[in-house]
């Protein structure tokens, strides 16, 4: 049974460890064309090896079959923190869907399900996890542990954040990243997911709370969540449609058409500017475009894990 089968007859989202699990394992089947072939072989057991350290651990049977340098692992190393931060707010929930299939997910059932799939990765890795969700206020938060338990709750909590519609709710999203700052004492890896539709006025106020974050020494990873094909690129038929805010309300009634060479023009700018702000703060910005697979996902989790370890 394939993936979409598995999301279908879960009903949406309520077998998500499946789901998580079988993502994951279609990610670890094509590493072999990736730069991590080899890493998958012993990918619970092993971490990569770096210039300095005792080469008495090293795995050189690993070695032998993929030519890359690896340690073996023990129960009682220090292993990674890491913290997810899934935004919740109304406009998440875009595109609004009865029925999810793997290539059919709104932003919070992309990120939702992506979140899933880390946690699977930092399971297998005997990593400690926690999640915080917000929207108009702080929703959810869990500090990092590591239980099968603990993983049970917060794929709970992910799931209920995708089924349970969250109606004309909008948010400021540098609050509760101030507020987290403040609950992560030890360093982290933290992962963002948002969609980053802020107040303009509120632009300078969000990249000071991702600076409150990299302050307290944690690496930052934004997964800006969107669906490129309608929100960046507009592309509507130019029939009359009304076009709603959903986290206020308001609306207005339009041709696509008339609007859409400014509108490309203005969301395309500001999408640059999310990517130099980011590179500004050294905070790792990953485009996250719903309507593709969550390898870039799991990738960008590699590089950092490889890298904050």
């Amino acid at each position: 049974m394939n993936l979409r089968d598995e999301l279908n007859k879960a009903g949406g989202f309520k077998n998500l460890e499946l789901l998580a699990k079988q993502v994951v394992e279609g990610f670890i089947s094509g590493m072999h064309k990736s730069p991590f072939h080899g890493f998958s072989a012993e990918f619970a057991e092993h971490k990569i090896y770096n210039q300095g350290e005792s080469t008495r651990h090293i795995d050189w049977k690993l070695f032998a079959k993929t030519d890359k340098l690896y340690t073996k692992r023990f129960d009682d190393e220090t292993n990674l923190r890491c913290h997810l931060i899934l935004d919740n707010s109304s406009s998440m929930h875009y595109p609004e869907m009865q029925d999810f299939s793997i290539d059919h997910l709104n932003k919070v059932a992309f990120s939702a399900l992506a979140s899933a799939s880390l946690m699977h990765m930092l399971k297998k890795q005997r990593d400690a996890v926690g999640l915080s969700i917000y929207s108009d206020a702080y929703d959810f938060y869990a500090p990092e542990k590591g239980s099968e338990r603990h993983h049970q709750m917060l794929l709970h909590q992910l799931s209920d954040a995708v089924i349970t519609k969250s109606l004309n709710k909008k948010t400021e999203t540098y609050e509760y990243l101030h507020l987290i700052a403040e609950k992560i004492h030890r360093r982290s890896l933290i992962f963002l997911f948002t969609d980053m539709f802020q107040a303009t006025e509120d632009a300078e106020k969000l990249f000071e709370a991702l600076r409150h974050l990299k302050h307290n020494k944690h690496e930052v990873v934004l997964f800006h969540v969107y669906d490129k094909n309608k929100e960046l690129n507009f592309n509507f038929d130019n029939k009359p449609k009304r076009f709603v805010d959903v986290e206020t309300g308001e609306h207005i009634n339009l041709y696509s058409e008339t609007v859409k060479e400014n509108y490309e023009k203005a969301v395309s700018n500001y999408f640059e500017q999310l990517r130099l702000k980011c590179g500004q703060y050294r905070i790792k910005y990953v485009a996250a475009d719903i309507n593709k697979n969550f390898d870039n996902i799991l990738t960008t989790y590699m590089i950092e894990r490889q890298k904050f370890i």
